[in-house]
């Protein structure tokens, strides 16, 4: 296989303000084709308006969610202690937002979401690999969400109807008033993201201090059952600091980074928005690891705290919130929980698979279709099942994602920063036989780094519950590091496959004009 060389590619038809910032040149018809529509298309300056506020609310409505919590949970339940657990979420959280800052400078630099930005590397129509892949983890993703959400209607509903709600008959090991709890709150957040982006970054604003209240109630409420914030510290870890220790601890940190390892690579669905390379850095600087690093210790406390008072640990805050007898406190648990899943499943797990299923064929999936799309894959991955277990949860599910994702982004960081140095040509992103045309639409080369770092990530990895054993046993030793092996290895093999096309490229770099009409 052979790569097409650019044909008749014309002058530069991009402007790059003096903050940086690239568009479209004035007067320039906006790209059009099989490869381009309405929601793919650059965000033209004037409408990148976030602000460093807006990107601190997106990660505050995102991170203080039902899954987060859960994730701080769960390693109390598989037996570290307080301390060990905020320190393995807080350096994960540190480590994901380098790759986090990285691939969104290029969503705001050009105004592109995150498959626009991956033709750079795997071509026009090679990036609907990684889109899909991304796009299939995200249903995931919203599949769990909404499972979560749904439990908190049903509770609610139960403690306000009584006890033919919550012993109604039962289908498949549910209630039947479970499933339609489910569903009512999945078509909440289908009607929600019809509305638009604009309508999320509202909801985000408000959901966000209101989903850190609920935590602190929670934390009060169980302080006050185990007879002080005493007992909520002094339950001991499982481990201690030896062997058996580190042994979990490298599993659980990729895990913990794989949690957001989705939001490393579309991150540019949100700050093609932004209004400034500072706002997206310091709104996100701001916005993950602290606030993750906060909420996860509220996580870790309260479950402790419920080893305490109820003899084990209970890492589902939904069941834990039914504990009460309380119905004021229970009531504002429940809808805390309902507007925190809502704040991060429209966010993080239905714009950006709606951008992804879009890029696969422009002109008949639209943003809305694509969102559509994933609500209904989301319900036939069983995500009851992926849920209903904290070893699984963290270390067959969130394992695999960081691992197969991390080959993404290393793939995204190396051609973005190493190779281009940050320079694209927007018109060439949407046109067929440019410089991002490779061979038939696709880099065999990116393929090849993704494939092979894909299988050392994740080949030795076990995918018990889902399945029995692990795929390649002899990989077994890479699976505690499926992120890291992902990441380094794709990002090695993809420059040493690139390097000979690009020694030997005469295809000159994108030359932008300037645009000096927001100059000083």
């Amino acid at each position: 296989m052979t790569d097409t060389a650019p044909t008749a590619i014309p002058p530069s038809a991009q402007v790059t303000l003096p903050d940086g910032r690239v568009e479209l040149a004035p007067g320039t018809p906006p790209p059009s084709g099989p490869y381009a529509n309405e929601d793919l298309l650059p965000v033209p300056v004037e409408k990148r308006t976030w602000t460093t506020y807006n990107f601190s609310a997106l990660w505050v409505g995102m991170a203080h969610n039902t899954a987060s919590w859960t994730l701080a949970s769960g390693l109390i339940a598989v037996g570290m202690d307080w301390k060990q657990a905020v320190l393995t979420i807080a350096l994960a959280n540190v480590i994901v937002l380098v790759p986090m800052l990285l691939t969104g400078h290029a969503g705001l630099k050009y105004g592109i979401p995150f498959p626009v930005f991956a033709r750079a590397s795997f071509g026009v129509r090679g990036a609907n690999l990684p889109a899909v892949v991304r796009a299939l983890v995200a249903c995931g993703w919203f599949g769990i969400q909404t499972w979560i959400g749904g439990e908190a209607i049903f509770f609610l509903a139960g403690k306000l109807i009584g006890d033919s709600w919550a012993d109604a008959g039962r289908i498949g090991g549910y209630a039947w008033t479970m499933w339609l709890s489910f569903a009512l709150f999945w078509a909440l957040q289908v009607a929600i993201i019809y509305r638009g982006m604009e309508t999320i970054r509202r909801f985000e604003n408000w959901a966000a201090p209101f989903v850190l209240v609920g935590a602190f109630v929670m934390l009060w409420w169980m302080s006050a059952k185990a007879g002080g914030v005493g007992p909520l510290f002094d339950q001991p870890s499982r481990l201690g600091w030896g062997g058996d220790f580190w042994k979990l601890f490298w599993p659980s940190l990729m895990g913990m980074i794989g949690f957001w390892s989705t939001l490393s690579l579309n991150i540019p669905d949100f700050t093609r928005y932004g209004r400034s390379q500072r706002a997206q850095t310091r709104g996100q600087a701001l916005g993950l690891p602290t606030t993750m690093t906060l909420f996860a210790f509220l996580s870790v406390l309260v479950t402790s705290g419920s080893q305490a008072v109820y003899g084990e640990p209970v890492w589902d805050p939904v069941q834990l919130a039914a504990k009460t007898d309380n119905v004021v406190g229970l009531l504002y648990a429940l809808v805390t929980v309902l507007v925190a899943t809502l704040s991060v499943n429209i966010a993080a797990n239905l714009v950006s698979p709606a951008f992804d299923f879009s890029n696969v064929a422009p002109r008949r999936v639209s943003f809305r279709a694509g969102a559509l799309v994933t609500s209904v894959l989301a319900v036939l991955i069983f995500p009851w099942k992926l849920y209903s277990d904290p070893q699984g949860y963290i270390f067959t599910w969130l394992g695999l994602v960081g691992g197969l994702l991390g080959t993404v982004a290393g793939i995204l960081i190396a051609d973005y920063w190493v190779l281009r140095r940050a320079r694209l040509d927007l018109a060439d992103l949407y046109r067929a036989g440019g410089r991002y045309w490779y061979a038939g639409g696709w880099n065999w080369r990116a393929v090849a780094a993704f494939v092979v770092g894909g299988v050392l990530a994740i080949g030795g990895a076990s995918f018990k519950p889902l399945i029995d054993g692990r795929p390649v046993p002899a990989l077994a030793p890479l699976a505690d590091y499926g992120w890291a092996v992902g990441l380094g290895t794709s990002m090695v093999l993809y420059l040493l496959l690139m390097l000979p096309r690009a020694s030997r490229e005469r295809e000159p770099a994108p030359t932008d004009a300037v645009d000096v009409r927001d100059a000083p």
